[in-house]
């Protein structure tokens, strides 16, 4: 059994208590809470797991040396100096990744440039050869962090940002990526208990994530690869077993998730990708205008959204008399008419428009779409009054 390590899982602005939350009640041990990520423990098995399954974590890196550093030589030696035949072979292809907040650095290229230098020139002095640079498909990824007058060097274990799920193949304007669409989802309290919709369902992402919530599926099960697979020390059994084990621990849903788009492209994309991730017996999609419908069920409904914020679409996407502000109201009045016994939830930078919806928030919680500043909002749609609900009590 291998001993435990330390981990950092990358995220997104407002997600960290999120992905804390995600890694503790998988079996990560000693979390802590940075900015844009969660540093962790656990095996070589929990690494895997970690990749497999965390849905708001960008990336999962392991730390393998650090030291202070002041100076390019320095920085060179340091490199140098690390053994790093544990990682690598003449016959390895592999790419750096630089990250700077140092007033001794002023370049991320010009450091990476320098620990490539460092690693090629150790294993040309050792071996008589060095393993060659692939910036786009490396079998290594090295992370180099430095900040300040100190340096960290890691392994980057996933390889493409973990965002990228395998099963969205069609895209429509202005996508969400896949885990912001899982932290939304977590964070306003989705656990598969009821029915859910997306009124405005784009290319069907939060309709994929929500699925694969209720029904406890590993998030990246439908990726081809992760980079820790070309790793020296890479455990083929222990990986199938912990995949194994994952999706064994799948649970049945019993309820309704749905969604609606107004634009036949949207539809067709939707379906693509959901029949992509295996969920088409989960997830039911039509061609709808939201703000001409009704609530489907009787019971609880769960409504997560992404409406256009003006901002994220060109002109020419938006039809020409599109009127943000005017298209909010709609969102408001639908709710109020049409959707009782709705928790709705949706994002959205443009907070002037959002004054507009007409009803007051219960929570606003503040995340970033890119690099849009945004805010994710909760209106709570009650049977009846919300005076008479008290009234009732």
């Amino acid at each position: 059994m291998s001993a435990n390590f330390k981990m950092v899982a990358k995220t997104l602005f407002g997600l960290e208590e999120i992905l804390a939350k995600e890694i503790r009640n998988i079996g990560g041990g000693n979390v802590a809470i940075g900015t844009r990520s969660v540093s962790f423990e656990g095996d070589t098995g929990f690494m895997y797991k970690a990749n497999l399954c965390l849905r708001t974590a960008m990336k999962i890196i392991k730390p393998v040396h650090s030291f202070p550093v002041r100076s390019e030589k320095e920085l060179y030696q340091r490199v140098y100096a690390m053994d790093w035949e544990e990682y690598l072979s003449v016959d390895t292809t592999f790419a750096i990744d630089s990250t700077v907040h140092s007033d001794n650095f002023s370049h991320s290229l010009y450091v990476s440039q320098k620990v490539k230098d460092a690693i090629v020139d150790k294993f040309r002095d050792t071996e008589g050869k060095r393993p060659s640079v692939d910036v786009k498909f490396p079998d290594v990824r090295i992370n180099i962090h430095i900040h300040k007058d100190f340096c960290n060097v890691s392994l980057d274990s996933s390889g493409r940002s973990l965002h990228q799920r395998g099963y969205r193949t069609a895209t429509n304007i202005a996508p969400i990526n896949e885990v912001l669409a899982a932290g939304l989802l977590l964070l306003s309290g989705w656990d598969g208990q009821c029915d859910f919709l997306d009124p405005m369902c784009g290319s069907g992402t939060m309709l994929t994530e929500a699925a694969m919530i209720a029904c406890n599926i590993p998030v990246n099960i439908n990726r081809k690869e992760f980079a820790f697979e070309k790793w020296k020390d890479f455990d083929e059994e222990l990986f199938h077993k912990i995949v194994e084990v994952c999706l064994n621990k799948t649970r049945e849903f019993h309820y309704k998730i749905v969604g609606y788009d107004k634009a036949p492209s949207a539809i067709r994309k939707s379906l693509e990708n959901i029949k992509n991730a295996n969920l088409s017996e989960y997830i039911t999609v039509e061609r709808k205008n939201f703000f001409e419908t009704e609530k489907f069920n009787d019971g609880p409904l769960h409504m997560v959204f992404n409406p256009p914020y003006g901002e994220r679409l060109n002109r020419r996407d938006l039809d020409s008399d599109f009127d943000v502000e005017a298209f909010y109201a709609d969102i408001g009045d639908t709710l109020k008419r049409e959707y009782p016994g709705t928790i709705a939830w949706f994002i959205t930078s443009n907070l002037e428009a959002l004054k507009h919806v007409g009803l007051r928030p219960s929570r606003k919680i503040k995340v970033y779409n890119s690099h849009l500043e945004s805010r994710l909002v909760k209106y709570e749609m009650y049977e009846g009054s919300k005076k008479a609900k008290y009234q009732s009590k």
